[in-house]
């Protein structure tokens, strides 16, 4: 599928062909890609092993770079890290935990792929803020769990509830006298 990408820090973009990978445990770019369209490498803090299906390390080495984006297809918007390597004639992969976040629906006749299914963690251009308003649904707890990875703050995760929660329980606990 053709997706256009921009670069996070001056917002200039590219059309790239993405290969949706439901065998693919990540999301990657190519780094000939990246380095023709001048994106900037995050280095990563340590290396991560690239294994081949059958467990052998793969002989392109491991990943040392992550890159950030902005992903447009179709209306759809999102920011995502993608991980870098060598994959040689495809410049993007979407994977597994993509697949998973967004449940697109896919016409396997045509190759159409529709952005139907997205948690409002997800952003859609042209819509009004009312009929978003409208559409929002709260994610179910399965997909929570699904999207706990794109979260940066994964301690503060529902931790407004659980501070409430706690509060009462103190009030509960504590004479009236010693509250303020």
């Amino acid at each position: 599928m053709n997706v256009r990408i921009e670069k996070i820090d001056i917002h200039k973009g590219v059309m790239v062909k993405a290969l949706l990978d439901s065998s693919t445990t990540g999301m990657f770019m190519d780094r000939r890609t990246a380095a023709k369209h001048g994106f900037r490498l995050q280095k990563l803090e340590r290396p991560i092993v690239v294994r081949n299906i059958d467990g052998t390390n793969n002989s392109r080495g491991a990943i040392t770079h992550q890159v950030e984006v902005i992903v447009y297809y179709k209306g759809h918007v999102e920011r995502i890290r993608m991980d870098m390597c060598d994959l040689e004639k495809t410049e993007m992969i979407l994977g597994m935990p993509w697949l998973q976040v967004h449940n697109p629906e896919i016409d396997w006749e045509t190759g159409e792929v529709k952005m139907m299914r997205c948690l409002p963690l997800c952003s859609r251009i042209g819509q009004k803020r009312e009929k978003k308003k409208k559409e929002k649904r709260v994610a179910t707890l399965e997909e929570e769990k699904i999207v706990r990875w794109t979260i940066n703050n994964k301690e503060d995760w529902k931790r407004e509830e659980e501070i409430k929660e706690d509060h009462r329980k103190i009030e509960e606990m504590v004479p009236g006298k010693f509250l303020k």
